[in-house]
């Protein structure tokens, strides 16, 4: 059986550092016109315009974020103070990775049993150094890293894999990037719902050929595979 596992906010913590940057944004800014929740929703216009275009991980989130301040801007930008803003976009990627609970034992289980594939997206230098970073690659037959993840990236990642995607399950934490679009593909599902996961990637869940699975943590994988 091929197992297809995400990384950001599935093995790891990934979101929250991306929110105290936001929330210390907010705060630099102090706008005079908006309020914190409006400041917010401007930088998650910008988020959701520009990840077409530019993709995920803190090198894109720091375009977004200069953009932002750019925008809301009411005085000539100084240079520091872009300076400062693109500092915080920076510090992300320097974050000591905080493995989520029972992760390690539990891939350990999973790889004596089935072919473990890391299905990530975003920028593919920087999910390469967080899975090195994470002492957690030896598991994994390979890593992919797609720019986006939907139904047409998971049917050519099962053809490419030469997988049965009736036997194929996608296991992650958001509904838009690893549930849907995999349940679509006819790829079977787990779902780890995580209380931090990004604004922009919850949705409804839809059904689709493949089954469905919710659990509350990654440990309980074990009672499935």
């Amino acid at each position: 059986m091929l197992l297809l596992v995400d990384a950001d906010d599935t093995l790891w913590e990934n979101n929250i550092y991306f929110e105290r940057v936001i929330q210390e944004f907010v705060e630099f800014v102090n706008h005079q016109q908006y309020s914190p929740e409006e400041v917010r929703a401007i930088l998650d216009e910008i988020e959701l315009a520009n990840r077409a275009l530019h993709g995920y991980g803190s090198e894109a989130f720091g375009r977004n974020l200069r953009e932002a301040f750019h925008r809301l801007a009411t005085r000539p930008v100084a240079p520091e103070q872009l300076a400062y803003v693109e500092g915080l976009a920076a510090a992300i990627a320097k974050q000591e990775l905080e493995i989520l609970e029972g992760v390690p034992e539990t891939l350990e289980y999973l790889a004596g049993r089935h072919r473990l594939v890391l299905c990530t997206k975003g920028s593919r230098e920087e999910q390469h150094a967080k899975l090195a970073r994470s002492g957690l690659e030896r598991l994994f037959a390979q890593a992919v890293v797609v720019r986006e993840k939907n139904e047409a990236a998971y049917r050519g990642l099962t053809a490419e894999l030469g997988a049965v995607p009736a036997d194929t399950w996608m296991i992650g934490n958001s509904p838009r990037s690893d549930i849907n679009p995999a349940l679509a593909a006819g790829i079977n599902a787990v779902w780890i719902p995580h209380a931090h996961t990004w604004s922009l990637e919850h949705e409804e869940l839809r059904g689709g050929s493949g089954r469905l699975v919710v659990i509350s943590k990654f440990a309980l994988l074990r009672d499935i595979f």
